[in-house]
């Protein structure tokens, strides 16, 4: 395909867990060309998980290079630039060559844990986030106090740090060289920095006491800018030369944006390699005493932000591959639906593989499978698996609503596990609510690219946005409370047997 000269599109990198994608997006709301690489996962002992942050940057360039040659475009078609990302990973680097001086530490990764004390809710009013393995500022500072003469170098103003969007930005824009006699930008948006531990959720600002408590030097921290803002240009050297960037959300933030989840009460749940759901809750952040975060869901430049409660759930998607790359009881992840017994047979699986987070927060849980007899096979192993994940996220949102007062009526929901009708089906029975699933379940991307546009004047205002945004099927509740409260009272039971064993 080949775009006029006279087409204009917007563009987004969404760089997640496992790979990086850019999508070039049209005025009405449709993807029409991506680029799409993985990159490697480096699990160098028990519970570290880390990526090569110049592997992550290569596949950037890649994946926008594939996108644009895609439908045969110059930046001259594209108005503007959205970036996402997988937030608390954490990154630092050498301000004047651009090389990390540690492999980025990723949001999985639980060798912060440590930073929980005795108190974990301690930072919790001032953040709105449980001080454990999750935030992005401990992982800064595991850093710079286990790589050689890193805290010296980053006193001294040679290192900087940041979250994946940062390390992006500061690339795109030109990195160690700058762009044009300016100096590449470095730079954050507010809902990546509401998830470092770092940031003052009600100012938005870095908190200077918290960086001094947690060990990371602010000199080393990027500028906060709104999420929808002039964040600069691409380098002129680059595959999107000049083009501006102007909208950066965090992964799960943009997944709420490419929902169109703009009114107090809005939910959804992204099904990825974990389960994130986002409440919104309007312009004042609301604290958990649930288990939840609170978090900044997006701010455009000179309006009030939005906030929202999230729920985040380790494991999602990354069951599935555990049944299909460990166990070796599927071939591909589409084939636990096909296989997937019509109940449990009495067996329930807790996928606490690093623990379990939001709401229970128990860093102690480890995985089990309990209720075998020679009965079970791999038919109720699988309906297990999918039962777990609705369950998971039932437990959120029975948090969300005893925080908020909120009870979603419905949910939308996104990511690639969405094609799983029976789990579709199984997460509106549990929840008594509807379930819809849009049209594009790649709604992170599309968040960006929706951020993005409106930023650079592509759509006018959100409103504009949301009538871009369609329905594909949706699920309506079938069992009766009774039933749901019974696989609910098993599961209590399952879980509390995955305590104390870390």
């Amino acid at each position: 395909m080949t775009a006029s000269p006279q087409k204009r599109y917007v563009a987004a990198i969404d760089q997640g867990t496992t790979s990086t994608r850019c999508v070039i997006v049209d005025h009405d709301g449709q993807v029409v060309a991506s680029g799409q690489y993985e990159h490697e996962q480096i699990m160098p002992r028990q519970g570290w998980v880390e990526h090569d942050a110049l592997e992550i940057w290569d596949n950037t360039r890649r994946a926008v290079s594939t996108a644009m040659v895609d439908i045969d475009v110059s930046p001259a078609n594209i108005v503007a630039l959205g970036v996402t990302n997988q937030r608390e990973t954490a990154v630092v680097w050498e301000k004047a060559t651009g090389r990390p001086v540690h492999n980025a530490i990723v949001w999985q990764d639980t060798r912060t844990a440590g930073i929980a004390g005795e108190d974990p809710r301690r930072w919790l009013d001032r953040t709105g986030l449980l001080a454990n393995s999750y935030p992005a500022g401990p992982k800064i500072a595991w850093i710079l106090d286990h790589v050689e003469g890193a805290r010296e170098r980053a006193e001294r103003g040679e290192l900087l740090a940041g979250t994946i969007d940062t390390w992006l930005l500061w690339n795109l824009t030109g990195g160690a060289h700058g762009d044009d006699g300016k100096p590449a930008v470095h730079a954050t948006d507010v809902t990546n920095a509401s998830r470092t531990l770092l940031m003052d959720l009600r100012t938005r600002r870095w908190d200077p006491e918290l960086c001094a408590e947690i060990g990371v030097p602010v000199r080393v921290l990027p500028e906060i800018r709104a999420s929808i803002s002039e964040f600069g240009r691409v380098r002129r050297r680059g595959t999107l030369a000049g083009v501006p960037i102007t909208g950066v959300l965090g992964d799960q933030q943009s997944a709420m944006f490419g929902q169109g989840c703009f009114e107090v009460g809005d939910a959804k749940n992204t099904y990825g390699t974990g389960l994130f759901l986002l409440l919104n809750t309007g312009t004042q952040p609301q604290i958990s005493g649930h288990g939840l975060l609170s978090t900044v869901l997006y701010e455009i430049e000179g309006q009030a932000p939005v906030y929202a409660l999230e729920g985040s759930v380790a494991v999602g998607g990354s069951l599935i591959q555990w049944l299909r790359d460990q166990l070796g009881i599927i071939r591909s992840a589409a084939e636990v639906e096909k296989i997937a017994a019509e109940d449990n047979g009495g067996v329930f699986i807790v996928p606490a593989f690093s623990g379990l987070f939001a709401p229970r927060w128990r860093p102690d849980a480890r995985g089990v499978i309990v209720g075998l007899t020679r009965f079970a096979d791999r038919t109720h192993i699988a309906r297990a698996a999918l039962e777990a994940t609705a369950l998971q996220t039932r437990e959120v949102v029975e948090a969300m609503i005893a925080d908020s007062g909120i009870r979603p009526v419905r949910l939308r929901v996104d990511g690639g596990m969405t094609a799983n009708s029976l789990l579709m089906q199984l997460q509106a029975d549990l929840l008594d609510a509807e379930v819809v699933r849009p049209a594009n379940i790649e709604t992170t991307a599309l968040g960006a690219a929706f951020a993005a546009g409106v930023g650079g004047g592509y759509w006018s205002s959100l409103a504009e946005v949301s009538a871009r945004q369609t329905a594909d099927r949706s699920w309506s509740p079938r069992w009766t409370a009774e039933q749901r409260e019974a696989l609910v009272a098993d599961w209590n039971r399952a879980v509390e047997r995955s305590f104390d064993w870390a």
